[in-house]
């Protein structure tokens, strides 16, 4: 028993060794892309992740034209269905799983990493969703925020991205 705990803890620290190798020289790679730089700039997106993101969308910016586009492949975006009186509104079931997974992940590190993110999620929670419809919708106005940063070659600035709305000139007067 005691030799077929040793082998199986050496196969163990080889997997281990493994994915820290993995780990290392996909940081390495990702950090010479250069989109890494705009990707890291936003809140919760680390390198690991940053790459995961930037490996699931791809580089080719003529890929998504719009950002809804974008929202639509990661299966962010709402499925309105109407017909006559009726309007129906669902989430979608055909997706990047991994990108809609890495952006759970994504939105919830954002929550405690920006102030303007953890606005918007309260808001969402204090209109009636909960936590599981919230956090999605998160994801989606951050990948709204990614594909223009992508697009016009900017950094995240958490100023511009969760400004508050402007009144409309009648509304600001009364």
């Amino acid at each position: 028993m005691g030799h077929q705990t040793l082998a199986l803890l050496a196969q163990l620290d080889a997997a281990c060794r493994a994915c820290e190798d993995l780990a290392r020289d996909t940081e390495e790679l990702f950090l010479q892309h250069p989109d890494a730089e705009i990707i890291t700039s936003f809140p919760g997106l680390a390198v690991l992740t940053g790459a995961r993101i930037l490996a699931e969308i791809g580089d080719d910016r003529t890929r998504f034209d719009t950002a809804r586009d974008l929202k639509a492949y990661a299966g962010s975006a709402p499925v309105t269905r109407e017909s006559g009186k009726s309007r129906r509104v669902s989430h979608r079931r055909i997706k990047d799983r991994r990108l809609a997974e890495t952006g759970r992940h994504w939105a919830f590190a954002a929550l405690t990493a920006s102030p303007g993110a953890h606005a918007h999620y309260n808001h969402r929670r204090d209109t009636g969703d909960r936590y599981h419809a919230a956090l999605p919708r998160l994801f989606n106005r951050m990948l709204g925020q990614l594909h223009h940063c992508l697009t016009t070659h900017q950094k995240f600035d958490e100023a511009i991205a969760f400004a508050p709305p402007l009144l409309p000139p009648l509304a600001a007067a009364a």
